[in-house]
């Protein structure tokens, strides 16, 4: 076999990489109802009461293991530009853990305590060229939540507790099918860059005076 004649320090590569087949970027909105947490001790060690609550924040983020399932796929044939093609319908389920805390009033030291978490699913369909074979990938480029609602009850020596917690949840994700393949390609090899020079020691410097308040030149005559 012959080489090829390459220009320079170019030569012919074999790389690994992952193509793209299809990517997209969406974004989803939704609203969960959680509730019947406990009223934590607070910082001080006393137990928290409803008057004691300034604010119900929350914090979501994918579940720590296997937050991303695809449950199937199907086939799905549709005109794209006059063009007859066949896509595939993505079924995701994914799955998220949204903890709820609560910020206390100034009175009461404003921390934030954390007063519970839930677990919860959503599932999507998405559109995507994705045959058996491809990875379905999905990236969250914003990921976050509030608390529009919710009710503090007042349960005297039970202990209080908040519920009916509406928490809206919006994401932005980055949904792509990929597959490993093996380019082959021209490139040149990079090199290292020039060394930087460590700058020298700096020269001692004096500091600005003050020559209008000190000395002030009048060699103690008054008059």
């Amino acid at each position: 076999m012959q080489a090829k004649n390459l220009n320079g320090g170019q030569e012919l590569l074999c790389i690994n990489t992952t193509k793209v087949y299809d990517w997209v970027i969406n974004e989803a909105s939704f609203d969960l109802t959680i509730g019947d947490f406990d009223l934590p001790v607070g910082p001080s060690g006393e137990q928290l009461e409803c008057d004691d609550i300034e604010e119900v924040i929350c914090t979501v983020e994918p579940r720590e293991d296997d937050p991303i399932e695809i449950v199937g796929r199907v086939d799905q044939e549709l005109v794209v530009d006059g063009t007859l093609l066949t896509l595939q319908l993505v079924n995701i389920r994914k799955y998220f853990t949204v903890v709820i805390s609560v910020e206390l009033t100034a009175e009461n030291g404003g921390a934030v305590v954390e007063v519970g978490e839930a677990d919860f699913v959503r599932c999507e369909q998405v559109l995507l060229c994705a045959p058996d074979g491809t990875d379905v990938e999905v990236t969250y480029t914003d990921l976050d939540c509030f608390v529009c609602n919710f009710t503090c009850e007042e349960n005297g020596t039970d202990g209080d507790s908040l519920d009916d917690i509406t928490v809206s949840v919006r994401l932005c994700q980055s949904i792509q099918s990929t597959y490993p393949v093996t380019l082959e390609l021209i490139a040149e090899f990079c090199e290292p860059r020039d060394m930087l020079p460590i700058p020298p020691c700096p020269a001692p410097t004096m500091p600005p005076q003050c020559p209008v308040l000190f000395p002030t030149g009048d060699n103690g005559d008054n008059g």
